[in-house]
């Protein structure tokens, strides 16, 4: 069979993404430690022979990090990872012959002849794919449930240190102190990474019943990473965001999130609707969309199959108010202010980074809003965001407008 590249994204997707992974400076950066220990872990853990964080951009694929490949960068043309950012979770190719996808691919049919492919997707908080974590051997195989999530968690750090990476160009950036405070962090961050490594090079390629109790060292050291992260990005959130004089059209963020999430939306089975509005408001559009695009994200993603998400803007007093509604598992009253912390999230074990409310709260700010929430736990939720506006210099909203219905299943 001949051998056909991964399609692309709608245009539109593929400039976001695009643009998203170029802000965060990685591409054809030196090779650091931080993320050798991670492609050091995925192979000792899946028990591969290949392992990378891989970076999917227009016309290659280029490696952060590799462990058995021996090459930096390949075209697109031949990438696996292409397809694997097209998916919404781990995408595990168990025998590449037998996969239409990629049976044709040069990797596989070449010398080398690779024969398996599993990815874990590298995704900022806003939902948009940049890579993967990825594994790969030269024989078909499985992988066993604790070695995908192994993946999955080996993938939240690489977008950790991403994002510490952002945050640390933008302090020094500011010449603040934050800066220095990333930089004394550094070597405390990369040490829980080397803990788990070694702990996993202990592991024998033909692991026994004790694998579990053994993978466990190397989790717990994971999760100080997290606990770290944390603290770190508290301190470093002020000031990461900056003002502007820009006006944005919420139809036109509508717009475009419409766009994003409709296929989301529609693989859940929710109904995701946004109502049209004339309102706009002060600041810049990508700022908005990133800010709405982290509440569309969060409502979908704790809504189970058949329920609901409603998107719409209103004047409230001397504010636009634009609020998200779900009809999801809801937040329980004692959980409601820590939710908008950095690593947090109402269900621990979902995907993601626990960014994304945190994220919300700093683009408000940064336009002069403020977020809110009400929830009942077993019911759902809505988040409004109030902008700070005069109510002469607002636009008059049509007449009870059509929704916009972007995706739903029967």
């Amino acid at each position: 069979m001949s051998h056909r590249p991964a399609p692309k994204f709608a245009p539109s997707h593929e400039m976001r993404r695009l643009r998203a992974l170029r802000a965060y400076g990685i591409l054809d950066t030196p090779r650091e430690a931080a993320f050798d220990d991670i492609v050091r872990l995925a192979a000792a853990i899946c028990d591969t022979p290949i392992s990378l964080v891989s970076f999917v951009e227009d016309d290659r694929q280029w490696f952060k990090a590799e462990e058995g490949m021996g090459v930096s960068e390949t075209p697109m043309d031949m990438s696996m990872c292409a397809h694997a950012i097209l998916e919404h979770d781990v995408l595990v190719i168990p025998d590449t012959r037998e996969d239409e996808r990629v049976c044709g691919n040069p990797l596989v049919t070449g010398h080398q002849a690779l024969r398996f492919y599993a990815g874990a997707l590298l995704k900022t908080p806003d939902g948009l794919p940049l890579g993967t974590v990825c594994v790969l051997d030269t024989r078909p195989r499985e992988l066993t449930d604790i070695q995908v999530d192994a993946l999955r968690r080996l993938a939240r750090q690489v977008m950790a240190q991403l994002e510490l990476r952002r945050i640390a160009t933008e302090a020094q950036e500011r010449e603040t102190r934050l800066g220095a405070l990333v930089a004394a962090a550094g070597h405390d961050l990369k040490s829980p990474l080397r803990t788990a490594s070694y702990a996993m090079d202990r592991i024998s390629r033909n692991a026994d019943d004790d694998t579990a109790k053994r993978l466990v060292t190397g989790r717990q050291a994971l999760c100080s990473i997290d606990r770290q992260l944390t603290q770190l990005l508290a301190v470093a959130s002020t000031g990461a965001y900056v003002t502007s004089d820009a006006t944005a059209r919420l139809q036109d963020a509508f717009d475009a999130l419409e766009s994003i999430w409709r296929a989301e939306a529609l693989r859940r089975g929710v109904t995701l609707r946004f109502a049209a509005t004339s309102l706009v408001i002060q600041g810049p559009s990508p700022l908005l969309e990133t800010l709405l695009g982290n509440l569309v994200s969060n409502a979908l993603k704790y809504t189970p199959q058949g329920g609901e998400v409603d998107v719409h803007a209103e004047i409230a007093g001397h504010a636009v108010r634009v609020s998200v509604r779900d009809t999801g598992i809801g937040i329980s009253a004692d959980k409601q202010d820590a939710i908008f912390d950095a690593f947090q999230q109402v269900d621990p074990c979902a995907e993601g980074l626990g960014l994304g409310l945190w994220i919300v709260c700093q683009v408000a700010a940064s336009l002069g809003g403020r977020v809110q929430v009400s929830s009942t736990e077993g019911e759902g939720s809505t988040f409004w965001v109030d902008f700070p506006t005069q109510v002469d210099e607002i636009d008059q909203e049509p007449q009870m407008a059509p929704a916009i219905v972007s995706s739903s299943r029967s």
